[in-house]
């Protein structure tokens, strides 16, 4: 284990401490009132500062997210809430949604609300107020290094519908600033299902403000509308809160490297030594990389939102060839990793990397 810049074995550190909790873990919790009241989370503590919360009954997507003490991340006015608040219908979406480091959406859905064949659809699927089940910690030592592990079944499903199951994990390790989530959606029914997936990854203040920058392996941009059109010179820079102002969308498509991993970091060189965040995901299941970006007062955030395909209601995509779907019996695998750039040196590096990708 590297801890504080030094190499020990398991059984140096075991000399040392009394309980692993001294140096980092897993801690499970359950919120207690307001909104939020019953909703299981289970907060990850790396040792390096970096300290994230996953919420089981919220599809084991992640709430909180902190370096040494600063939060990455933007969290509504609504903040946590219990699953059993979340309306389907229309924009009801918006009411649950916290933001938070990450906010799934689908599985078979996502985009604007509407009609696709014979469902009315609305905002953004079902998946991030999905309980998880099944829910498991397998936080333990392999060899010389502390593992932190959580998993869990979320299930799509429905009598005469589609019938989708995802496993999910939540990885780290003490010592490590970045974590991995590792994705796998079976479809177990009999029919042709519709897969779409979103990573909804929530950026705000004080990492987001009028001197970040955003940096990714985009080969391509296409923007979501005119209000978006009109902005694409300067989609990679942002600014203070802006009164009324109006959301702009952009759709990346991603190069990657030879590993087949695309990248996308969001720094701010004016916070603390510079300071900022990265995300490394595989291309194959996710080509794009959908950029969110909001100024307006209050709702001040920054979305990275790796996904499968362009972010619209199923008639569209299915109109336009554009609806990705998943087979009886087959399995789709999803994998990114999320983690900090800390100080100016990483992010130069982080900054050549993409650069070298794009040439």
């Amino acid at each position: 284990m590297n801890y504080n810049g030094k190499n020990f074995s398991k059984r140096d550190i075991e000399k040392k401490i009394g309980n692993i909790l001294q140096l980092g873990g897993t801690t499970h919790f359950e919120y207690s009132s307001g909104r939020a009241k019953g909703v299981r989370a289970v907060e990850f503590n790396t040792g390096t500062g970096l300290v994230f919360t996953a919420v089981p009954d919220r599809g084991l997507d992640i709430f909180r997210c902190s370096y040494r003490g600063t939060s990455l991340v933007y969290i509504t006015p609504n903040g946590m809430t219990n699953p059993a608040f979340f309306e389907p219908q229309g924009f009801g979406w918006l009411r649950t949604f916290f933001g938070g480091l990450l906010t799934t959406c689908g599985l078979t859905y996502f985009g604007e609300p509407g009609r696709d064949e014979n469902e009315e659809l609305g905002l953004h699927g079902r998946y991030s107020t999905t309980p998880a089940d099944r829910l498991c910690d397998l936080s333990r030592w392999e060899d010389d290094e502390y593992i932190l592990e959580v998993s869990g079944n979320i299930e799509e499903c429905s009598l005469f519908g589609d019938k989708l199951v995802m496993r999910r994990t939540i990885s780290s390790a003490i010592g490590k600033s970045s974590f991995r989530i590792h994705d796998l959606v079976e479809n177990n029914g009999f029919k042709t299902s519709p897969f779409t997936i979103l990573y909804h990854i929530n950026i705000g203040f004080p990492l987001l403000d009028a001197s970040s920058e955003l940096v990714l392996t985009s080969r391509e941009a296409e923007p979501y509308d005119e209000v978006s059109k009109a902005g694409i010179n300067s989609m990679k820079r942002f600014s203070a809160p802006v009164p009324g102002f109006r959301e702009q969308n952009f759709l990346h498509r991603m190069s990657a490297d030879q590993e087949g991993f695309a990248y996308a970091g969001f720094f701010n060189r004016e916070l603390a030594d510079g300071q900022g965040i990265f995300i490394k995901f595989g291309t194959k299941a996710l080509p794009f990389l959908s950029e969110w970006k909001m100024m307006g007062e209050k709702d001040y955030v920054a979305g990275l939102e790796p996904c499968n395909t362009k972010i619209a209601n199923r008639a569209e995509l299915r109109k336009s060839g554009r609806l990705p779907v998943i087979e009886p019996g087959e399995t789709k695998e999803m994998e990114l990793e999320i983690g900090v750039l800390d100080g100016k040196e990483e992010i130069e590096r982080f900054i050549n990397k993409t650069g070298e990708l794009l040439k």
